[in-house]
Formats: structure tokens, sequence, C-alpha cells
């Protein structure tokens, strides 16, 4: 009997070494206080590639005088470039810039390995974590649209095809023309299925408006720390990782109020500077959870030391949106809260004067990982979504049934006992229980009281 000399095969994938590079080009018409720091962009860009399992061997900041139409960089640092990479042996140059298809064509061809820019990491990456039918979509149909215009790369190889039968006829479609019209086939199928989600979001948000719930949306950088705090303030065991886009499928949970009221939180992909075009278009449909809501929570790492640039970035977004006024002002009868997270990895002296800065601003400084500040948070998003007008009632020492159901549909203010066993109470009940109650209890005494 011989024995098996078969050997085990390695399913797992390969490591590719990347080579990141973070071009800074010159700041015109930017203030000091607009422009990025080029490490904080630059370690940014290494995040988004380690999201995508790379193996970060290089990194650079290189600032460009002059841009060159054909390959961004000038000829010798394409030529520094491309000797490192060629001793690093580097699979993959990240250029955390938005590249042309040229000069993206001409990139791989200088320094002979495949080339990414910003977006397209983004893509790829969002490609990767999409796990519901809708978000596949949005990806999907952000990814087409990206790449339609960099079929050239593709497709530069192939000659005209012959069109006509025989030896008749003229030069036929190019394979780059033939695969565009297919791109925009799918493309236009997969608007009219995307539109088909927004339609059943938007019956579901107007059942959700049939139970009264008010609504609360997370947004913010990615990596702040939205789905941590979703997952404190809802009990809730969301995917929360110290890792860029660890959400993208949006998250609806009932969370309860203070008061014992329910509301409704959703948790929202995160936004990031120089986000592309492809996917804040793509992604309307799901943020639009943000155009509807009652409340929206800007949350923000506060221990990140480029935390005023992030919050730039979120609030070009929220404008492009239409939650955000040109004054930078909520739209719509929407309340927006900045909730300054992550106070617990500032110590000292520099937490106090963060907490102070919060307190001046009108900030909600909190932990979420600690639940330090989480519940004064809740109490005051409940103050303000507590539209109901109150109501002062009067019952008498018989009515112990209508006191009863008061407390269990409505929201007691302020009890005040008689002595010969009456009660007055200041309660808030919407307008739906009021009828209720009314109906149910016609002699009890109820009376507006103007708040």
């Amino acid at each position: 009997m011989t024995k098996s000399t078969s050997k085990s095969i390695d399913h797992a994938a390969p490591i590719f070494r990347a080579f990141v590079i973070h071009p800074v080009r010159p700041t015109r018409g930017q203030s000091a206080l607009e422009a990025r720091d080029p490490k904080a962009r630059l370690e940014e860009a290494v995040g988004l590639a380690i999201a995508l399992d790379l193996e970060v061997v290089e990194t650079t900041i290189a600032p460009l005088r002059l841009v060159t139409p054909a390959t961004l960089f000038g000829k010798g640092k394409i030529e520094e470039f491309a000797a490192l990479c060629e001793v690093e042996k580097i699979d993959v140059a990240v250029f955390d810039d938005q590249l042309t298809p040229v000069q993206q064509r001409n990139l791989e061809k200088a320094l002979n390995v495949k080339v990414v820019d910003r977006t397209g990491l983004i893509l790829e990456i969002f490609a990767r974590r999409a796990r519901t039918r809708e978000g596949k979509l949005q990806v999907e149909l952000a990814r087409l649209d990206y790449e339609r215009s960099r079929l050239v790369r593709t497709w530069t190889h192939l000659e005209r095809q012959r069109g006509g039968t025989g030896n008749t006829g003229g030069p036929g479609e190019t394979q780059i023309e033939l695969d565009r019209r297919l791109i925009a086939g799918t493309i236009g199928k997969l608007k009219r299925e995307l539109e088909e989600v927004r339609r059943t979001r938007t019956l579901h948000r107007s059942a959700r408006k049939k139970v009264p719930y008010p609504t609360v949306a997370l947004v913010g950088y990615t990596n702040a720390g939205k789905s941590t705090l979703f997952n404190r303030l809802t009990n809730a065991t969301v995917v929360a990782q110290d890792m860029l886009f660890a959400t993208l499928d949006p998250t609806l949970r009932t969370v309860k109020l203070p008061d014992g009221r329910p509301a409704i939180l959703s948790d929202t992909v995160g936004f990031i500077s120089d986000l592309p075009h492809e996917l804040v278009e793509a992604f309307r449909a799901t943020l639009e959870e943000v155009q509807e809501a009652d409340v929206v929570l800007h949350v923000r790492d506060v221990a990140n030391p480029d935390t005023d640039s992030q919050a730039r970035d979120v609030q070009k977004v929220l404008a492009e949106l239409k939650v955000l006024g040109d004054d930078g002002e909520a739209e719509g009868g929407k309340t927006l809260i900045e909730v300054w997270n992550k106070i617990d990895l500032v110590d000292g002296e520099a937490r106090e004067i963060l907490e102070g800065q919060a307190r001046r601003l009108g900030a909600s400084a909190v932990s979420a990982v600690t639940g330090e500040g989480c519940a004064e948070l809740l109490k005051r998003v409940g103050g303000l979504i507590d539209d109901t007008p109150p109501v002062a009632v009067r019952l008498a020492a018989s009515d112990g049934e209508a006191l009863a159901w008061i407390y269990r549909n409505g929201r007691v203010e302020s009890r005040e006992d008689e002595a010969e066993g009456g009660v007055r109470l200041v309660a808030r009940l919407d307008a739906q229980a009021l009828g209720r109650f009314e109906r149910q209890f016609p002699d009890v005494w109820v009376m507006a009281t103007g708040d």
C-alpha cells in the first residue's frame, strides 16, 4: 500500500507589496487652515491600503511643483519611483490622488507595476465590504461609472473590428466602443434596480412615520467611532473595528430615550476627504436616511490631530446632500449636533480644554468605548425631538385606570398628589394617544398648558 504524496493546496489570497505615494499639490487659493496635513493624508492612504489587505512596504510624500499631464510627476521623479519599485519588488503603486486614465496607463508602463489611484482604492474597498443587495448594487454602479472612462487601458491593443459581411462594408465598432455600450446598458439596468430600492426605502419610511417615532442619523468621517457609538446607544452588535470603512451598509435600530420613548437610530457609511463623486451619487439612496432624519449627529474623532479638516470634509458632503445650507446651518427643520468622540484618548489639561470648547460651541463630548457622556447625549436628543405639547390632567381618586394608562402611553413631567386622593399631572401625549385617551376616559379633565 503506497502512501499518498499529495500536498495540501494553499488557498490563501496572495499578499501584494504596496508603495503608497501622497502627491502634495500646490495649495493655490487655499488657506493654511483648509490645507490638509500631508502626514495625516499619507497615514490615511496607508490605512486605505491596509483595509484592502495590501502590505505597505514603502511610503513617501512627494511635493508637486508642476503637474505633468502624461504622468503627474516629472521624468526624474518617475525614474526614482521605478527604481524603488524594482528594488523593493513592489506589486502595487498607490497614488493618493485622482489620476486620469492616461496618467494611470503611462504610470503602469513606466513603473512596471499595477497602479491604483485614490478613487479606485476606495471603490475596491467598498466592493469587498458591501453585504446587502442594495450596497452591492450601489458599489457596482459606482465602479462601472469609474471604469467607463478607463477602458482605454484594457483595449488599446485591439484594432478596429471589421463590420459588414464578406469583403464589403466599412470599419466597424472598435472593441472599446462595444464595451462602452455594454457598460452603458449595465449602468442603466443598475439605476433602474436602485430606483426600485429607493422606492421600497421610501415606503418603509412612510410606514415608520405612521408610528410617529423620531429618527436620528449618525454621520461622520470614516473611523470616527460611529458604529461603536451606535452599539453603545442601542445595545446592538454592529461590526465596529479600528479600520477605515468598517461599515458600508446602513443599519437601523430602535433606541430608548431617557423618558422611555423609542426613537430610530441609523448608522451610515463614513465619509472621507475627496470622496469619489461616483460614490456620492451611487449612495444617494442610502444617504436619504440622513436627509429624512429629525436629528443628525455628526460624530468626530477629536483625538485625531486632523479632526478639523475631517469635519470640513463631512460638512461638504452634508451640504451636497442639502442637509446643511451655505451658511453651515442645518436645513429643513433638522437639528445637527456635533458629537466629539474618543475623549478617553485625550488626557490631562488637553482634555479639560477640549471639554470647555465643546460646552462653548454646543457640542457633546463623549466616549463611545467607556460610555462617558452618552447618557447626557441621549437626554439632549430627547429634549430636541420632544415636540409634543404638554397637557394638564386632573384625576379623581377613582381614576386609577386612567392614571395607569397615562404612565403607559405618555410621558409624565410632573405630578402633584392632592389630600383627598386626587392627582394633578403635566404629561406629554402625542396626538394619537391624546385622542385615544379622551375617547376612553371622556370624564377626565384635560387641558392644554400652553407649555
